[in-house]
């Protein structure tokens, strides 16, 4: 049900825009830290409730969906949507909903007494709840030079830095979804992507396995490990 409320919603877009968000308010009944899906849904299901609400949505909104390429497995969209834009069509849903959404990074939350207290750089907000929907963070390796060359030729986000590395041989490390779509996505770019798995088969689902399976482009080097990264002023090897 939701997602077909959603997906009305979204085709909709129609009625009076967001109105700008009131930031000397500081009072609130939920407080979510978050701007991801799950912010986003949280958002909108207490606004929908009669909850005053307000998400903090950090420096960089959208969660890591705004890091992915076409998302196919989302119900309503059945030519898929590229992860970024629906990342705008919830945000715009959730404001619809009558959600308070500022671009601040939550620091730290005081939880020892009602209402709760979260802390931003600039601002002291209090709500009755306070959701946290932090998301994750991209998976490190943790080997020698990572930290190193991050930034310098190691890179968590290939529809980020992709064309920086055009017409370059690419090591993707991983045999999961997130790094064979990674790798399909970079073969735009590189003359060659390097699939590093550890094991001699993926753990990504059939269709992405499949594609990736079928590119030329894409080299599988099956039980390895990067055990180093090396390089000068950049990762070289």
């Amino acid at each position: 049900m939701m997602a077909a409320d959603s997906s009305a919603t979204i085709q909709e877009n129609k009625g009076e825009p967001p109105k700008m968000p009131d930031k000397k308010k500081t009072k609130f009944d939920v407080v979510i830290i978050g701007a991801g899906p799950s912010g986003y849904t949280a958002g909108i299901y207490c606004s929908r409730a009669g909850y005053d609400t307000l998400i903090l949505s950090g420096i960089l909104p959208g969660g890591q969906l705004v890091n992915t390429t076409e998302v196919e497995n989302y119900p309503g969209f059945e030519k898929g949507i590229m992860g970024p834009d629906l990342m705008i069509e919830m945000r715009k849903q959730t404001q619809r909903m009558g959600t308070t959404i500022i671009d601040d990074e939550a620091v730290d939350v005081d939880f020892r007494h009602k209402p709760f207290k979260v802390l931003t750089a600039s601002e002291e907000y209090e709500g009755r709840a306070v959701i946290i929907a932090t998301g994750a963070n991209p998976r490190k390796i943790g080997v020698a030079g990572e930290q190193t060359f991050a930034g310098k030729g190691v890179s968590y986000c290939a529809t980020c830095d992709g064309p920086f590395f055009r017409n370059q041989e690419i090591v993707v490390v991983g045999g999961g979804d997130s790094a064979i779509e990674e790798a399909t996505f970079l073969t735009k770019f590189a003359t060659t992507v390097h699939l590093v798995h550890r094991r001699d088969e993926l753990r990504a689902s059939k269709i992405m396995q499949e594609r990736a399976l079928n590119n030329n482009k894409i080299k599988f080097h099956w039980n390895s490990e990067v055990i180093d990264i090396k390089g000068d002023q950049k990762m070289r090897q």
